[in-house]
C-alpha cells in the first residue's frame, strides 16, 4: 500500500500498533541500592527483618502496667530508664515504672506508655496525674511488616519510598530489569547543537534532551546519537550506530515531503514500516515500524510535537518492554478553568497547567496559546487536557480528561 492512501491512524489505533510486538527485555541484573534509583524491580523482595523488631514506645513518657494505674492519681516507682538503642534489661514488677523515650524497646512486663505530660517526677518517684495511656503510644513489633512478607512486588517502579523500604527489609542490593537502550537521533541541516552559535539559517536542537529526560524517567537509558544531516550519507551512519539499541527515536523529517528523509533512510536499512501518520495535533506526522528486533519511533521534528508524541507513545513502549502496565495510571479527570470551542476532525492535546480545586479533583487552565511552537506554554504546562476528534464546546466548569506531563 502507497503510503499517501493510508488514513491517519487514532491514538487509540496507532497505540495498539506501537505495543503490538512490545516484550519484556531479559537480562536481569544485580544494583547497589544507591544506583537502583528509577529501576524496575525484577524479583518481589520478601522482608528479611521484622520491623519494628520489638515493641517500642512512640512517645517520651513511662512504660508501666495498665493493672497499676487503673485508678489515678496513682505513684510508681522508677526503677530505670530506655532510650533508641540502650534497652533496659528488667521486667516492670506491680507498683514501678521505666522512663522511656521514643523509639525505646518496652521492657518485660510493662504493657503500656503514659506521656510525660501526664505525669510528675519526684525523685525516684512519679505520679501518674491523669490520661490513660493510648494504643498509638506503642509501636507493636511487626506493626509494618514481618519476616518473609512481600514488602515491594516485581514490576516496581523504584522511587525513593520504595528504596527507604527495601533498606528497612535488609536490601543492599536489589535484582532489577535491564531498561530498554533508547537511541535518540535529531534530523536536519538547520540543526546546531545548544552550545554553538546558530546561523542565520539554523535553530538549537533542543528536543533530544526532553525526550532524553523522558525515556530516564519511564525506566529507559538514552543514548544520544546527535545530529543526522540530510544527507543519504549521514543518515545511513547515523542509523548504523543505532545498532544494539532496543528502540530508535529519530526526530523530524518523519513526513513524506521532498526534505523528508528520514523514511527512505531508514526503508534502505529494512524498517518494516507500520504507520506514518496520526490523527492527533500536534504531532500528525509521526511513523513506526521495526528494523528487525528493533523498534523505530519517528517522532515530529517540531519540540512542542515531539515531546507529547514521547509522551503518548514512547513512554508506554518503555513501560511495556520493563514488563510494566501500559495504561495511563496517571489519567485523571479536573474541572475545566475555562470554556473550549469545538474541536476538530484530529484529537487535540492541549497544554494546560492544574490549579488549587475543590474537593478531590483540580482545576485545569489550557495555555492561552496553543500553537505547537511554542516552547514556553510547555515549560509553562503540567498535564495535557485530552479533546477527543469532534469534540463538543465546553462550558467553564465542565469535567476534562487529563494526563499529567510530570517527566
Amino acid at each position: 500500500m502507497e503510503k499517501s492512501s493510508l488514513r491517519p491512524l487514532t491514538v487509540e489505533e496507532a497505540l495498539t500498533h506501537v505495543l503490538a510486538g512490545a516484550r519484556p527485555i531479559n537480562g536481569n541484573h544485580q544494583v547497589d541500592l544507591l544506583a537502583a534509583h528509577g529501576a524496575v524491580l525484577a524479583a518481589p523482595l520478601l522482608a528479611r527483618h521484622t520491623q519494628p523488631p520489638f515493641n517500642a514506645s512512640a512517645m517520651d513518657g513511662y512504660a508501666v502496667r495498665t493493672a497499676d494505674i487503673a485508678v489515678l492519681p496513682t505513684v510508681l516507682r522508677i526503677i530505670g530508664e530506655a532510650s533508641a538503642g540502650h534497652s533496659f534489661t528488667r521486667a516492670v514488677a506491680a507498683g514501678e515504672a521505666v522512663r522511656i523515650f521514643t523509639g525505646a524497646p518496652l521492657p518485660a512486663g510493662a504493657d503500656a506508655v503514659v506521656i510525660q505530660e501526664n505525669t510528675r517526677r519526684d525523685g525516684t518517684a512519679v505520679t501518674i496525674t491523669d490520661g490513660h495511656p493510648e494504643a498509638d503510644h506503642i509501636r507493636p513489633r511487626g506493626g509494618d511488616f514481618s519476616v518473609g512478607q512481600m514488602v515491594l512486588a516485581a514490576g516496581t517502579h523504584l522511587a525513593a519510598r520504595h528504596l527507604t523500604l527495601a533498606a528497612a527489609a535488609g536490601y543492599a542490593h536489589v535484582s532489577v530489569r535491564r531498561p530498554p537502550r533508547v537511541a535518540i537521533l535529531a534530523t536536519g541541516d538547520e540543526l546546531v547543537l545548544p552550545a554553538e552559535q546558530p546561523s542565520h539559517d539554523q535553530i538549537i536542537c533542543s528536543n533530544p534532551y526532553g525526550v532524553a529526560a523522558m525515556v530516564k524517567a519511564a525506566g529507559g537509558l538514552p543514548v544520544m546519537l546527535g545530529i543526522a544531516r540530510d544527507t543519504a550519507a549521514s543518515l545511513d551512519e547515523k542509523i548504523a550506530e543505532a545498532r544494539g539499541a532496543d528502540i530508535l527515536v529519530t526526530l523530524g523529517g518523519a513526513s513524506v515531503g521532498d526534505h523528508d528523509l528520514v523514511a527512505p533512510a531508514l526503508a534502505r536499512h529494512g524498517m518494516e514500516l507500520a504507520f506514518w501518520k496520526i490523527a492527533m495535533r500536534p504531532g500528525k506526522p509521526m511513523l513506526f515500524g521495526h528494523l528487525g528486533a528493533q523498534h523505530v519511533l519517528g517522532l515530529p521534528g517540531n519540540p512542542v510535537s515531539s515531546l507529547i508524541t514521547a509522551r503518548l507513545f514512547l513512554v508506554p513502549l518503555i513501560r511495556a518492554m520493563l514488563g510494566m502496565p501500559t495504561a495511563d495510571a496517571e489519567k485523571m479527570t479536573a474541572i475545566l478553568d475555562t470554556a473550549l470551542p469545538p474541536n476538530g476532525p484530529r484529537a487535540h492535546y492541549m497544554r494546560a497547567a492544574r490549579l488549587p480545586g475543590t474537593g478531590s479533583r483540580p482545576r485545569v487552565r489550557p495555555q492561552a496559546n496553543q500553537d505547537s511552537s511554542l516552547l514556553t506554554p510547555l515549560a509553562a504546562a503540567d498535564c495535557l487536557i485530552v479533546r477527543p476528534i469532534l469534540a463538543p464546546a465546553l462550558a467553564a466548569g465542565a469535567e476534562v480528561p487529563v494526563l499529567p506531563m510530570d517527566f
